[in-house]
């Protein structure tokens, strides 16, 4: 029953909601889905037969914040919007999740967490841009999230906003906390019937060799002569944004001019943000290179700990000569890796040019585990097409590999281990095990966190509310 009982609890209305506003707040959303042509219908609250609540007022009291029971209608909106389903959520239930909520946002404070106003405008402005992108008209928003203006939409989201990541924060600052021990781990396992050992899918590791075209000083210097005649016309009185849109090859701002705003918690590549934060208002960089290529960059304002700023991208342009040469080159190693002249983990060490995995011989670490095993089911399709055929041994053939950046690789694959379906094995799934175990403890870390604060908070239920049934003592009966 112990791992049927953490299923049940991982699979809560509490925490199946907090992953929705989690989601919402925390990634960028797909428009088409928020914005629908459609009414969501009131959902229906569920408490006890012939009993109805208020339609508006204050309901909760947590600390300093207040629920309203249009927050209730407006969480409902929010799950809706990303193609969520309410039908089996009841209203009780999405308070008890509002009230979780308000505790953590609460005690955040408490604990002298700070959301900056720079950190909400810049997460306002990247969720709003994207969405603009997609359907093309603010108004659409502003409509469906039934505001008047879009000041009114903006002050109702900066406030959603600060308050999730407050909540989102305390939420990780007490997950962060909890550390296992390969003794509760072990304990963990010997407490799982032999009948109820979860079952594991079929998985491989996966090794690679790259070899990246060599783009050569002469093309590179091009683009840094070409950057600084953009930086000498703009310092004549050229517009930047104009140049940054006839010319920059970042698609995510070459349509606005190449602006962007940031803080130093905004997740640019340390080499653009070193060189951002150096410049005066109003200074252009020299040029500068960074992974996607080389940039120029403008500050234009300086708001405290924010910038506003814009840029030009230009990658060094890879030659069909460079890309031949490389094409070449892995497959000598190709050959000699099957010629059985050097093994493929020394091939990897000695002539691979992705610095990550090279000193590994190759073998690719899963990113959404850090553990070196792919599970088939959930593998990224374009690796799975490009190792799903090859037999024990078998190496490809040279792969053209275009990443998220553009940049143009050759590389060969290898399957290095396969591990078919299996019942959990303590030595072999230890990792899995202890992932497990973690999540366990961290379900029961927050459950006491819970406990523990409820009875130091100040917190007041109204009306018929008060006959909810919560999963915490919200009432403290």
């Amino acid at each position: 029953m112990l791992l049927k009982k953490l299923a049940l609890k991982t699979i809560d209305f509490r925490y199946v909601l907090t992953m929705c506003f989690l989601f919402f707040f925390n990634s960028i959303i797909s428009a088409q889905e928020v914005i629908k042509d459609t009414v969501v219908s009131k959902p229906a609250i569920t408490m006890t037969a012939g009993q109805k609540l208020k339609v508006d007022g204050i309901i909760a009291t947590v600390g300093d914040y207040i629920v309203l029971d249009s927050d209730i209608d407006k969480a409902f909106l929010e799950i809706s919007a990303q193609g969520g389903s309410t039908k089996d959520i009841t209203r009780c239930q999405m308070l008890g999740k509002l009230l979780e909520d308000k505790l953590y946002a609460h005690q955040a404070i408490q604990d002298s967490i700070v959301v900056s106003d720079a950190e909400v405008r810049s997460m306002m402005d990247e969720r709003l841009n994207y969405m603009v992108q997609q359907v093309g008209d603010i108004n659409k928003v502003v409509a469906y999230y039934k505001k008047n203006s879009v000041e009114e939409f903006k002050t109702y989201f900066a406030d959603i906003l600060k308050e999730q990541k407050l909540a989102s924060e305390m939420t990780k600052k007490i997950v962060d906390a909890v550390e296992i021990t390969p003794e509760e781990v072990r304990n963990f396992f010997k407490k799982i019937p032999k009948e109820e050992l979860p079952t594991f899918g079929a998985e491989m590791e996966v090794a690679q060799i790259v070899v990246e075209p060599k783009v050569s000083k002469e093309d590179e210097q091009k683009v840094i002569d070409r950057l600084n005649a953009i930086r000498k016309d703009v310092l004549e009185g050229s517009s930047f944004a104009t140049k940054a849109v006839l010319y920059s090859q970042d698609p995510g701002s070459a349509p606005t001019g190449g602006f962007y705003k940031m803080t130093r918690k905004t997740p640019f590549v340390k080499e653009f943000k070193d060189v951002a934060f150096s410049l005066a208002q109003g200074e252009i960089s020299e040029p500068f290179k960074t992974t996607f290529g080389y940039h120029i960059i403008m500050v234009e304002k300086i708001k405290g700990q924010e910038i506003e700023l814009r840029h030009i991208l230009i990658p060094p342009t890879v030659s069909e000569n460079a890309l031949k040469e490389a094409k070449e080159r892995i497959t000598n190693v190709r050959n000699k890796i099957i010629n059985k002249e050097i093994t493929f983990a020394e091939a990897a060490r000695t002539e691979s040019d992705e610095k990550e995995t090279r000193a590994n011989g190759g073998t690719l670490v899963n990113p959404n585990t850090q553990d070196t095993r792919f599970e088939l089911t959930k593998m990224d399709p374009t690796l799975y097409g490009q190792v799903s055929n090859l037999k024990d041994d078998e190496i490809s053939q040279p792969l053209l590999n275009t990443d998220d950046k553009g940049k143009k690789t050759y590389k060969i694959i290898t399957v290095t281990n396969r591990i078919e379906q299996h019942v959990a094995d303590y030595a072999k799934d230890y990792t899995k095990i202890k992932e497990l175990a973690l999540k366990e403890k961290q379900i029961t870390t927050i459950s006491k966190w819970f406990d523990t604060k409820i009875k130091d908070t100040y917190i007041k239920i109204l009306g018929e509310y008060r006959d909810c049934k919560f999963v915490y003592n919200w009432l403290k009966k």
